[in-house]
Formats: structure tokens, C-alpha cells, sequence
């Protein structure tokens, strides 16, 4: 089986990550999707209701795709969430096959250069970038992958902001991730 581990804070996990992932499989030879919430993520700050939450979501979310799954480890691990560390981890517990799959947002391209250790992110797994926020490919010096994945205009952030400004934002985001916002009254929003 071949996998590609997704990361990021899925602060909520919404439809965007769910196509992209489909994409991933459509369009790779991977044949599963490993998410991978950060526990802190490096490159950005968290405003979050919680990893638990964020967690409880995303299983959620993925219960009914057998080709989805999700681990935990960064969160467990605690302290900033390194790619480097999930990879090596994720390949010693035997949960991957040596050299799985990395899907990267074409929007971390410009600074993945600083990223902890991105030479050995680059000879320990196989480069996976997705459009985020570019329609044309950004031309890398190291071997990848490129999905050509459609581009949808959601993020975590835009949701976020749409609960507290009592925007319409339900179908941005999966089923199950709705219940939980609305039954534990998360980003703002008034518990049901």
C-alpha cells in the first residue's frame, strides 16, 4: 500500500482538504491518505478550540472513506509539529511504507527550503505538491509530484471567521465536523 501523509491543523477540516486528498488518490499511486493534525504547526499560529477537538472532527469527518485515515502521533508527540519527525515516525511504527507520500500546499513552496531538515523531507518521502493558491506549477529544483487538483476557495481561516461573523459556512465543511462545531459551540458559535 502506498500512503500520502497530509498535515496540517484541519482547524476546522473542511471540504478543500477532502477534495485535495481525493485528488492525491486519483491522481498518484498512493492508495491512502494518512491526515496528520499538528499538534503547533511552525509555520503559523493556532487559534483553535483544542487538538482534541480538532481530532474528534476529522475522524469524524473520514469515518466513511476507507481509503482515509488518521493518526495522531503529533499531537501525542506534543511541543512543534516537524515533517521531518512524522515522516521518520510515521515509517518506524510501520503505520507507512519507507518513503511515503508528503502532500505539500503550493503555498509552502517559496519557504520550504527553511523547513527542519528539507533535504532529508526530500530523500525520506516522496513530494506531493497540490494547488492551493496557484494555478500554474511552480517549477522545483527537487523531485515531486504535482496534482493537478481544482482549486476551492475555502480555508479553516475563512470558516473560522464565517461562525463568528454568523456567516453561512455549514456546507464548507463536512457533515460530521458541523455536528461537533454546533454541539460543543466551537469558534463562536452558540452550542446547540
Amino acid at each position: 500500500m502506498k500512503t500520502a501523509i497530509f498535515g496540517g491543523t484541519f482547524n476546522p477540516v473542511h471540504v478543500g482538504h477532502l477534495i485535495m486528498a481525493e485528488e492525491v488518490l486519483a491522481q498518484t499511486e498512493c492508495d491512502k491518505v494518512l491526515f496528520v493534525p499538528a499538534n503547533i504547526p511552525p509555520h503559523k499560529e493556532v487559534l483553535d478550540p483544542g487538538a482534541g477537538f480538532r481530532l474528534e472532527m476529522l475522524r469524524a469527518s473520514l469515518a466513511d472513506n476507507p481509503a482515509f485515515g488518521v493518526s495522531d502521533c503529533e499531537i501525542l508527540r506534543t511541543g512543534i509539529s516537524y515533517s521531518i519527525d512524522t515522516i521518520r515516525y510515521l515509517v518506524a511504527a510501520g503505520i507507512t511504507e519507507p518513503c511515503p507520500g508528503l502532500v505539500i500546499g503550493d503555498d509552502l513552496l517559496e519557504g520550504f527550503g527553511g523547513w527542519k531538515e528539507a533535504e532529508a523531507v526530500i530523500r525520506e518521502s516522496r513530494v506531493i505538491v497540490v494547488h492551493r493558491s496557484f494555478t500554474k506549477r511552480i517549477a522545483q529544483r527537487f523531485p515531486h509530484t504535482y496534482v493537478d487538483n481544482i482549486i476551492f476557495p475555502v480555508s479553516s481561516t475563512l470558516i473560522r471567521e464565517r461562525i463568528r461573523d454568523n456567516k453561512a459556512w455549514r456546507y464548507l465543511v463536512p457533515d460530521a465536523a458541523r455536528k461537533i462545531i454546533e454541539a460543543h459551540g466551537l469558534y463562536g458559535l452558540q452550542a446547540t
